[in-house]
């Protein structure tokens, strides 16, 4: 097993189109890849419910069986643990799956049911960048989500800690947001393609701690950009508004509007509501998480 740190982040098509464009991104680019995964659970759902999410990785004419966990984290940030290894072919490795100890409380039965239920399609691109004393592997995806008939496009990048401290991530990110508008993603790609599944979007419970509206409110964010759902904006605007009061620092607070005033009707942030969104991201993180190895 190993601990996978990531800061995920929402971009659009122009945010991606200006990235390499950037002097940070200038050099050290890796040849693209296309991926395509189709992501396991059983009809009725015992692995979401799990907090597990179980994958086949096809790349480069190699399959790749994956199990990650839910994981610690919040803002776009997340720590889980991850399990990856080749198989011969598009069929579940069910007995190496079987040995992993999220899998261990799953009966035989369970095992059995899992089928496809959706899968996701991208093309990623990806750099290797050095930033302060640390690496992390910067990728750009670019793609779709298919399932149960409906399409979710996938449009985002990741700042994965290859090694050294999270603080590195956040600084990246920061010199990234000066240039691109962008925003924390609070949903992953395997949640997104549950919801998109069910044709529902649940939201964390509303609640009065700064970090629980924030995360409230990009998951909104999240939720709207694949359901196109008025309402989810007007959960964002909400819980965002509630953090501008609820806070006990003006800087918070200030962050929070400056947020909302950047947040068009489409879902979308501006430059400096991106860069905001990020501030607030970083103010309210899990500072637990912090380094690798």
């Amino acid at each position: 097993m190993s601990q996978e740190i990531e800061l995920k982040l929402a971009v659009d098509h122009a945010g991606l189109t200006a990235l390499p464009r950037l002097a940070l991104l200038a050099a050290g680019a890796e040849s693209p890849r296309s991926l395509t995964n189709t992501y396991f659970d059983t009809p009725d759902g015992d692995l979401e419910r799990a907090r597990v999410a179980l994958r086949i990785r096809r790349v480069d004419g190699r399959c790749l069986q994956t199990l990650k966990t839910s994981g610690a984290g919040s803002g776009g940030l997340s720590q889980r643990g991850e399990w990856e290894w080749p198989i011969d072919g598009p069929e579940l490795d069910l007995d190496g799956l079987a040995a992993l100890l999220p899998m261990r409380d799953l009966d035989a039965a369970t095992l059995g049911a899992l089928t496809p239920r959706f899968r996701t399609d991208f093309q990623r691109r990806t750099w290797q960048l050095r930033h302060p004393d640390s690496h992390i592997e910067l990728a750009v995806d670019e793609g779709e989500i298919v399932a149960a008939g409906r399409r979710a496009e996938i449009c985002e990048l990741e700042l994965e800690l290859k090694d050294g401290t999270v603080a590195a991530l956040w600084q990246l990110a920061e010199s990234l947001a000066e240039q691109v508008a962008l925003r924390p993603a609070q949903a992953s790609k395997a949640a997104r393609g549950a919801a998109l599944g069910a044709n529902q979007w649940a939201l964390p419970e509303e609640e009065d701690s700064p970090r629980a509206c924030f995360d409230r409110a990009m998951a909104a964010l999240d939720a709207y950009r694949d359901s196109r759902q008025a309402s989810f904006i007007e959960a964002a605007h909400a819980s965002l508004a509630r953090l501008a009061v609820s806070a006990d620092d003006r800087d918070t607070q200030d962050l929070a509007r400056r947020t909302v005033q950047g947040l068009d009707a489409h879902g979308r942030l501006d430059l400096a509501g991106g860069q905001a969104a990020l501030a607030l991201a970083q103010r309210l993180a899990d500072w637990r998480i912090r380094r690798i190895p």
